[in-house]
């Protein structure tokens, strides 16, 4: 049976490098769906084309029409990754006023399995809001990847896009879908 992973960016650094993180996550044998936020949306917007070929689906970045089909198969589970620090206090505050917001906030609610790892740093993660959307988000049963098990935010324009732990996110995922009956 194949696994579906909604994977979710935002527009931070490594998602400029999301499609490494679809290809780590399909050779996992996840069927991956991406969703972006619209302003990820706009990086990749000239080579869209290259993600729907590599997942297979249609990437959404907007709700749909009323009435309109879901395009997307169901999820297994969901990987906000990377999660920026506007999507995260938007989340945290019940902000869904993007697709990628709106299907993990209903996603963990409907038992879904949702997990997030941040890419931000020190000085935005400083903000008292950080802290309250974190502990609300696990208070609902979000997986918040972040510290030695996650990410580390970096000092202010230190961020290595590049190294981003696409792989440790992954094994997270796996590490709850497989604790789940």
């Amino acid at each position: 049976m194949t696994r579906v992973l909604y994977l979710i960016a935002c527009a931070a650094g490594p998602t400029e490098h999301v499609d490494e993180g679809v290809r780590l996550a399909q050779a996992r044998s996840w069927d991956v769906c991406l969703i972006l936020t619209p302003s990820a949306a706009r990086w990749w917007e000239p080579r869209m084309s290259e993600l729907e070929d590599l997942t297979g689906h249609r990437v959404r970045s907007q709700y749909k029409r009323p009435g309109e089909k879901d395009a997307l198969p169901k999820a297994d589970a969901m990987l906000v990754a990377p999660l920026s620090c506007t999507s995260l206090n938007k989340w945290g505050a019940g902000i869904a006023d993007t697709v990628a917001l709106g299907l993990v906030s209903e996603g963990v609610h409907l038992g879904v399995p949702v997990l997030a790892m941040p890419y931000f740093n020190q000085a935005q993660g400083a903000q008292p809001a950080v802290a309250r959307s974190i502990a609300d988000l696990r208070a609902q049963g979000v997986v918040y990847l972040d510290g030695p098990g996650g990410y580390e935010s970096h000092p202010p324009k230190q961020g290595d896009s590049k190294a981003f732990p696409w792989s440790r996110a992954l094994a997270a995922v796996e590490a709850v879908v497989g604790a789940r009956p």
